[in-house]
């Protein structure tokens, strides 16, 4: 017994060690997509709504294929999904950088990375994890987990920026590719968990667990409520350093903010991690997406400097990824972690179908307003909503709800 203990430690750590990294590199390389709209646009004579749609078809790829990702990921385990989704990554970033036209460029971009994407993110990632740590260290884990992939969005941003300084969108797009395909080998140290040391040990089958999710309140809820975080964190992401060039701030501003975004967000998510196994999950949720409101009420209403810019970062930073171990959390804890990967790929479905409508809209309200002050509207107004929606959310298990019924 000793030794299978230690075994399934070292598994769980492994697994994590092994998950962060690959977070790092898929959601790092992510956020560093909004470097490239203006090279990319200004070298081939593009609109902005030609990239946007590229990145926001992107995120909806992503979304649709991430229950389908994670239903296979808890059917035959991570890693064959995650090294599918590495070389899916690496070739979408090659095929966007040759210089082909919009279509193959929206392939690239949209429909490979969408697809790499699903396989080598959190939904996949923390489904693994949470099978093989005990439930009351659930929380922690994916905190751990979204820290590390936090410091991804940080530290390939000046990496990102340099690429394409010294090499032009086209060369830091290939050196990007390299990079993704590291994830392959990081692969293969995600281990599913024998079921004699799985924590998965819910005997519910795959059309029980989809009838059970969605014939309940609280999931239709949590997952609209994702919609706004979807929205808000990509319409940021990749419109953030066109909306301060057009206030006049130089390029190496908006750098400086999504890192710091990134850097931030370290603390962020290992907190909510962290706070998420003390209080009720759907609670520190409401207060999230109130702090997002009341930090981009300011920042769009001050006049737009370089400092504001930096403390709306910094601040941003301490709620931006925040959500996703709080979310994930919660769909574990009422629903179990045997189908956590599915379950919550839905849910992320919702994420990703804000995440399509705030870049898309972004750009499509720019490219006629001249403006992008009625998407920030927006992001303000979904915050509020959002918030609205967690707070009556309970935690209560499957098993509660039905003695309780």
């Amino acid at each position: 017994m000793p030794n299978q203990t230690a075994g399934k430690w070292h598994g769980a750590v492994v697994a994590l060690v092994c998950g962060s990294l690959i977070l790092l590199f898929s959601l790092g390389i992510r956020h560093a997509f909004g470097l490239f709209l203006q090279p990319v646009t200004m070298d081939q004579g593009w609109g902005r709504e030609t990239f946007a749609f590229a990145i926001a078809l992107q995120n909806l790829v992503w979304g649709f294929s991430q229950p389908f990702t994670g239903m296979l990921s808890d059917r035959f385990g991570a890693k064959p999904v995650v090294a599918s989704g590495a070389i899916l990554y690496g070739l979408g970033l090659w095929v966007m950088s040759q210089v082909a036209g919009e279509a193959v460029f929206i392939l690239g971009a949209g429909v490979l990375i969408g697809l790499g994407l699903s396989g080598t993110t959190f939904p996949v990632i923390f489904g693994a994890i949470s099978r093989l740590v005990a439930p009351q260290q659930r929380s922690l884990a994916m905190g751990i987990t979204m820290s590390v992939g936090s410091f991804g969005q940080f530290a390939m941003l000046p990496v990102s920026l340099g690429l394409i300084t010294g090499l032009e969108w086209q060369g830091a797009l290939i050196v990007l590719s390299i990079l993704a395909i590291l994830m392959f080998p990081l692969a293969f140290g995600i281990r599913s968990a024998p079921a004699s040391t799985s924590f998965a040990a819910e005997d519910v089958s795959f059309t029980q667990a989809l009838r059970d999710a969605f014939g309940m309140r609280d999931f239709w809820l949590l997952s609209f409520g994702f919609f706004a975080c979807g929205f808000q964190v990509m319409f940021i992401a990749v419109h953030l350093p066109a909306f301060l060039a057009d206030e006049g701030i130089v390029s190496g501003v908006a750098v400086t903010v999504l890192a710091l975004i990134g850097l931030v967000n370290i603390a962020g998510t290992y907190y909510a991690g962290l706070w998420g196994g003390r209080h009720r999950k759907p609670m520190l949720l409401t207060w999230i997406y109130l702090g997002r409101a009341a930090v981009i009420s300011a920042f769009v209403l001050l006049p737009v400097t370089s400092t504001t810019a930096y403390v709306f970062g910094a601040l941003m930073g301490l709620f931006w990824l925040s959500t996703i171990p709080l979310t994930n959390g919660t769909v574990a804890a009422i629903w179990g972690v045997k189908h956590l990967s599915m379950l919550g790929g839905i849910v992320f479905f919702a994420h990703q179908l804000g995440s399509f409508v705030g870049v898309w809209m972004g750009g499509w309200l720019y490219d006629r307003t001249d403006s992008y002050d009625v998407a920030w509207g927006f992001a303000i107004v979904l915050s509020l909503v959002a918030a609205a929606l967690n707070w009556p959310i309970t935690e209560r298990t499957l098993a509660q709800r039905r003695t309780q019924s």
